[in-house]
């Protein structure tokens, strides 16, 4: 069988298993649907329609946003002791980190692993460190893990002709021609990832502002992946879908929208090492990285409207909707909808942290294009996502071939596979309930129609998206032991890295701002990632605290 028909007979399963009484059986499934900061979302273009504030705060530092960046600035201060600061959660606390529990069974909403944390992001293992998931080594080479947090085999499979293999792109089920590309192409990322600039620096580095500034590397980003891989003579059907499936998993988009640099530095600058796992291996939660969000709010010393009067660092429900500077600082108007209607509340503040992604701050800070960022140039494309998390009471039974694992694909299938909660759990036997999270970066439409759809789509339409791998692995067998879904819709998750990210002005200007509001958040860096996102709250911090 050619590549071709290959892909095409693994596509094929998808659509039976999806036909007939049990595709209808499906969309029986009760499904919930959330859409974080939807409501809150439209008075970013009518913040003069909001009532009074009917409370103020003051503080020293604001910190407008809880996700990643939003809680490392927040860490990073109590660590440097300084302790007033007030956090504004967000539409969504944790942002893109967030989790949700059904039971006694957490699971991932947003994003679920983080790659072992190489040298460069120090910050990263000292978080880690200070939870207990380093246990020693923190800034040695190979640190000693966790090992509760590092995945347990089987890791991955991958679902082809029916047929469950071991591995992402496993050799055995690749034809020679097909093995030698894959060969190929991962000893020149092995090349890479060693390689280093004049500057002394790794040309692939994560955070990106510890990558090597030569030209030679970073002209990479003036075409897109896709060229580059056809420059280099990578033709492989089964190769190139798993390069895109890369980038559609932490870009949001196909290589062929995204940097030939980004799509090198996804596999070049993950160079983390361990003594006590495989090089590559990734760390993860039930609950997904939701499990560091925990920890960096209890460090940083934060509970969500907490009324002890006595405690200068506050976390507080709510959205900012618009942020300006005033003599001797700043005022943040905020909103919340915690108690069942609109409320808003004004904080006042030394300095502010905008922790939120660029695409909201165009709308809530006043000043932006005087610091330099013009929206309507600068602001990067944004992906949106679908995520599907749904609760088993039991396993479906399986394919033929591998076990079932942590991350599970389908090959040539344009959603992303799904993750098992449960599988960090070390038990003798299989627990009584589980879920199964499934991710979709909606890559097969353009942004705009993709948020546009997610606006209109009906819970079964939606259902029916989010559930496209798991009809492939399982048939109706699934959705005979599904209690529920929940479906989760993010219009703006994270912002794609597209040729020429590296030049953006904007993003530049943004980066070097040091008056009383400094942004963090991971769109600074061009895409979404924790590493990222934690090193610019991190930054804002040390700047705040003058370290």
């Amino acid at each position: 069988m050619d590549r071709r028909s290959f892909l095409l007979a693994a596509g094929a399963a998808g659509a039976a298993a999806a036909s007939g009484a049990g595709f209808w059986r499906w969309l029986e499934i009760p499904a919930a649907v959330r859409a974080p900061g939807r409501e809150l979302g439209h008075l970013l273009r009518n913040p003069g329609a909001a009532p009074a504030p009917r409370a103020h705060y003051e503080t020293d530092v604001v910190i407008l946003g809880s996700g990643a960046a939003g809680l490392a600035a927040a860490w990073r201060l109590a660590k440097l002791g300084h302790t007033r600061f007030i956090v504004v959660a967000g539409p969504e606390p944790n942002g893109n980190l967030s989790s949700g529990i059904a039971g006694e069974v957490r699971y991932p909403t947003g994003a679920h692993y983080l790659p072992l944390p190489s040298r460069e992001s120090a910050h990263v293992r000292e978080m880690l460190q200070e939870f207990g998931l380093i246990l020693d080594g923190a800034q040695s080479e190979r640190p000693y893990y966790d090992e509760r947090c590092v995945v347990h085999a089987p890791e991955s499979r991958v679902l082809i002709d029916g047929l469950w293999h071991d591995g992402v792109l496993p050799a055995d089920a690749l034809p020679a021609e097909a093995r030698s590309e894959h060969q190929r192409f991962f000893a020149q990322v092995d090349q890479l990832a060693r390689a280093r600039g004049s500057d002394g620096r790794r040309a692939f580095a994560m955070p990106i502002v510890e990558s090597s500034a030569d030209s030679q590397w970073r002209a990479l980003d003036s075409m897109n992946f896709a060229a580059w891989l056809d420059r280099e003579g990578y033709r492989s059907t089964a190769l190139r879908w798993y390069l895109d499936y890369a980038c559609r998993d932490d870009y949001g988009r196909a290589c062929s929208e995204v940097s030939a640099y980004a799509g090198l530095h996804y596999f070049a600058s993950r160079a983390g090492e361990a003594t006590n796992a495989e090089r590559g291996a990734v760390l993860t939660w039930p609950e997904g990285l939701g499990a560091l969000a925990r920890h960096l709010a209890q460090s940083a010393g934060l509970s969500l409207n907490a009324t002890d009067a006595r405690s200068t660092m506050r976390l507080l429900d709510g959205a900012a909707i618009s942020l300006r500077e005033i003599p001797g600082g700043v005022q943040a108007l905020c909103a919340s909808l915690a108690g069942g209607g609109l409320e808003t509340y004004a904080v006042k503040a030394r300095r502010a942290i905008c922790a939120m992604p660029l695409q909201v701050a165009a709308h809530v800070v006043g000043n932006l294009h005087e610091l330099g960022f013009d929206a309507r140039e600068h602001l990067p494309a944004q992906a949106p996502w679908l995520i599907g998390n749904f609760v088993l009471s039991g396993f479906p039974k399986e394919r033929p071939g591998a076990a079932l694992a942590w991350d599970n694909i389908v090959l040539g299938s344009t959603s992303l596979g799904y993750v098992v909660s449960t599988h960090q759990d070390i038990r003798v036997g299989p627990p009584q309930r589980t879920v199964f999270t499934a991710y979709h970066a909606l890559s097969e439409m353009s942004p705009r129609q993709a948020r546009e759809w997610l606006m209109r789509a009906p819970p079964a339409e939606l259902l029916e998206r989010a559930s496209i791998d798991l009809r492939a692995a399982y048939g109706w067998k699934l959705a005979a032991c599904c209690e529920r879904a929940e479906i989760t819709l993010r219009g703006h998750a994270m912002a794609v890295p597209t040729p020429g990210y590296l030049s953006n002005r904007g993003l530049l200007a943004l980066r070097e701002t040091d008056g009383r509001i400094l942004f963090a958040h991971g769109d600074l860096s061009g895409y979404s990632v924790f590493e990222e996102s934690t090193w610019w709250g991190d930054r804002c911090a040390r700047r705040i605290c003058s370290v």
